[in-house]
């Protein structure tokens, strides 16, 4: 099972306040690209307006971290994003609109409940696969989607082509589980490579932590398995499910913002002494939790705990 498990693929930190996140990662050390966002007409011919949500990414050499926020209802357009046109044909305007619409919708549910990462996704080579083994295995996914990603490149902005597919529950909105937006994602090879270079020395997207009730741990470990391959550790993805009650003694001082939810999520440093004398430099508050790893309190990262581990 765990053979179409290449890693984590991303993990989506939303936010109420994309300016303030971008500023509030580049203290943290990150490079972030600039924001885009989708323009659409509102009726086919019309004028396009900006519709749906905005996104910054911060590319690693394995993975990245999506900042996004939503259009529309309080919130506005980035400081220097770039409009990105969507082009449909006429008849297929509403259904897009609609469609992303239900997005932006489900990005703000999740919102309500709290500022931090909602969204996780395995990378996989091999995306059919998956399909199938969820299917057979009995669990719900809204099947495998073909699309064009806009990737913020040195030279502007190129579309490449990317699959991913959303694990569904029962009795949920399309595309959710309770801790919010799970799924695996396939990309081709971009044809013009991203700038991964940071100040903190980030190299890959290596950890990703899930805290639920006491009661659910084994249910969810259980479910867990059933998405990644192995209980607790889920394979190559690397999420580890922790009981809200032990969550402190992984990560000292930390309380989880709702049940469940991802409460921190890891990246690997070149050197760990120096990002973390980037990271109190910048006045950043850091909890060292071993020899190789400390991480940034969720109350200093907009609701989720940023784990910086020694790489290799």
């Amino acid at each position: 099972m765990e053979h179409d498990v290449n890693g984590l693929h991303h993990v989506g930190h939303i936010v109420h306040d994309l300016d303030q996140a971008m500023e509030c990662y580049r203290r943290l050390g990150f490079t972030v690209a600039a924001p885009a966002y989708p323009v659409l007409p509102a009726v086919p011919g019309g004028p396009a307006e900006p519709f749906g949500v905005a996104n910054a990414h911060v590319h690693l050499q394995r993975g990245f971290v999506e900042l996004v926020a939503v259009l529309g209802d309080g919130g506005h357009v980035p400081d220097g994003a770039r409009p990105i046109p969507l082009r449909v044909p006429d008849d297929k305007v509403a259904g897009l609109r609609e469609a992303i619409g239900a997005t932006a919708a489900n990005i703000t549910s999740f919102l309500r409940r709290f500022q931090g990462v909602h969204i996780m996704f395995a990378d996989t080579s091999g995306l059919d696969g998956v399909a199938a083994r969820l299917t057979a295995g009995g669990d719900g996914h809204g099947g495998v989607h073909d699309i064009q990603r806009p990737v913020e490149t040195p030279t502007g902005t190129t579309m490449e082509p990317a699959r991913y597919l959303e694990i569904s529950e029962p009795g949920l909105p399309p595309g959710s589980v309770p801790e919010g937006r799970v799924g695996f994602a396939e990309n081709a090879p971009l044809t013009t490579p991203l700038p991964t270079g940071h100040p903190n020395g980030a190299t890959g997207l290596v950890g990703c932590v899930l805290c639920v009730a006491d009661p659910a741990l084994p249910g969810v470990e259980r479910r867990y398995g059933r998405y990644f391959g192995r209980a607790t550790r889920s394979g190559r993805a690397d999420v580890t499910v922790v009981a809200a009650s032990a969550l402190g003694d992984l990560l000292p001082g930390e309380r989880p913002p709702a049940l469940p939810a991802f409460a921190a999520y890891a990246v690997a440093v070149r050197d760990l002494e120096a990002a973390g004398k980037l990271l109190r430099g910048n006045g950043v508050p850091v909890v060292r939790t071993g020899p190789a790893e400390l991480f940034v309190p969720a109350a200093a990262a907009l609701g989720v705990a940023i784990v910086f581990r020694q790489d290799g």
